[in-house]
């Protein structure tokens, strides 16, 4: 009998152990905001834990912007207070329309998308409504004439004239390939397009630099989504020189045990007792496994601030290579904890903001055999292209023997040019400029 008993306790001993791991394990993974969202749902199944908002809530709820160092209380303001529907509306009402035309605007006004676009021709909207073509089409054009410019269209071709029609100044040839060659400018047809309309590629390309200022999208702004405040887990700081690391804790909510609750321990049920003492286990696994959360970030990052100290002081370009192996061996614990403690968390340094796991970066091999980071690799990339010429823009090919013979570092054709898409440059026959 006794055996049995040692065996059920050392059972769910082991079941209580594996509970509160999985709890840490999920706790490390969680970003600031996650973590936020888990404990308002533990609040509401366990009556003893108790919230307190954290210090950046506080200020934001007292003041209704937040007042902190780094950013503008318009990250806070809501896009779109005023939709793109409403704010045609008003115009309409300001215009001198006759009853029934502002009932027609009003109609087209309230069926474009969320870019501006409009489905559907003067003809279908008249039959809709069961009023005549003209004045359907009337009220398209009035609709037209609104802001933003190109609002209105049915097609994106529409939508670009419409804005090129309304410049103080008509570019004539702009407006001829947005008309007839929009599909041979998305592919970068000067030559084509520049015979056809009797001009020089130069003439062309001009004029496709000033058709790609235009919106494509001229709803889109009055749907964007408000600004994400990021609060840091961690803020990096430079103190009779050494860097030193500290804790945000004010980020995350004070949790408390309810004290309402502790008048409930002085009952002499004990099903209610029963039920307190396994929402007080309860409580304290959410808290060791904060605590636990808190000190493994800690740990994590400054063994990665240890390692990247000449980032800090010199600039990105001076990231060294870095994986989650290496602080994995170093702190003596698994890669995937690493990976958990680095992803979605965040390091507010003198260089600004970023995620932990920005740090962590693949090497790329030089001619002696040391390791560079592939970011260096990408600031000379930058570089050289800015500085090429730029009617014999340099392929993939030529940029990778430059970089070995100018800074010593060995990539093949395949990952300059895997590198520069990540960099969001296009290739050298697309960054390719004709002469006047």
């Amino acid at each position: 009998m006794n055996m049995d008993f040692r065996m059920i306790q050392q059972q769910s001993m082991k079941l209580v152990m594996t509970n509160e791991l999985r709890q840490a394990i999920t706790m490390l993974q969680y970003s600031v905001q996650d973590l936020h969202d888990y404990l308002q749902e533990q609040q509401l199944e366990n009556p003893l834990i108790e919230l307190e908002l954290s210090g950046s809530e506080k200020e934001f709820n007292r003041t209704g912007s937040y007042q902190g160092n780094d950013v503008s209380a318009l990250d806070f303001v809501a896009a779109g207070e005023e939709g793109l529907q409403d704010y045609l509306l008003s115009q309409l009402r300001e215009q001198q329309l006759t009853p029934k035309e502002y009932a027609v605007a009003s109609y087209l006004a309230l069926s474009v998308d969320e870019n501006g676009y409009l489905t559907g021709s003067a003809a279908e909207f008249a039959e809709e409504l069961n009023e005549p073509e003209e004045l359907a089409a009337s009220c398209l054009r009035i609709l037209q004439s609104l802001e933003p410019a190109g609002v209105g269209a049915g097609s994106l071709r529409e939508c670009l004239l419409l804005q090129l029609e309304r410049m103080p100044v008509r570019d004539r040839l702009a407006e001829a390939v947005v008309d007839r060659h929009l599909d041979r400018l998305a592919s970068r047809q000067f030559k084509q397009i520049a015979k056809e309309e009797e001009v020089t590629a130069a003439d062309v390309q001009s004029a496709a630099d000033f058709i790609v200022t235009l919106n494509p999208k001229p709803g889109a702004a009055f749907h964007q989504e408000p600004a994400e405040y990021i609060a840091p887990d961690a803020t990096v700081v430079k103190k009779d020189g050494e860097w030193l690391v500290q804790l945000n804790n004010d980020a995350l909510p004070v949790m408390r045990v309810n004290k309402s609750y502790e008048q409930l321990y002085r009952q002499d049920e004990q099903e209610v007792h029963s039920y307190l003492k396994q929402k007080q286990e309860q409580f304290l696994w959410i808290q060791r496994s904060i605590a636990q959360r808190q000190d493994t970030i800690l740990r994590v990052t400054k063994a990665v601030i240890e390692h990247q100290r000449a980032f800090l002081e010199q600039g990105p370009e001076h990231l060294k290579p870095l994986t989650l192996k290496m602080i994995a061996e170093k702190l003596d614990i698994h890669e995937s904890t690493v990976s958990r403690a680095a992803t979605k968390k965040y390091v507010q340094t003198p260089r600004g903001l970023y995620e932990l796991k920005y740090f962590f970066k693949s090497g790329v091999v030089t001619e002696s055999g040391a390791d560079q980071s592939a970011d260096r690799a990408k600031i000379y990339l930058k570089k050289m292209i800015d500085g090429e010429n730029k009617r014999k823009p340099l392929s993939d090919q030529k940029l990778s023997e430059l970089l070995a013979d100018e800074h010593g570092i060995e990539l093949k054709r395949r990952t300059v040019a895997k590198y520069r898409e990540e960099m969001h440059v296009p290739s050298s026959s697309k960054r390719k400029r004709y002469e006047s």
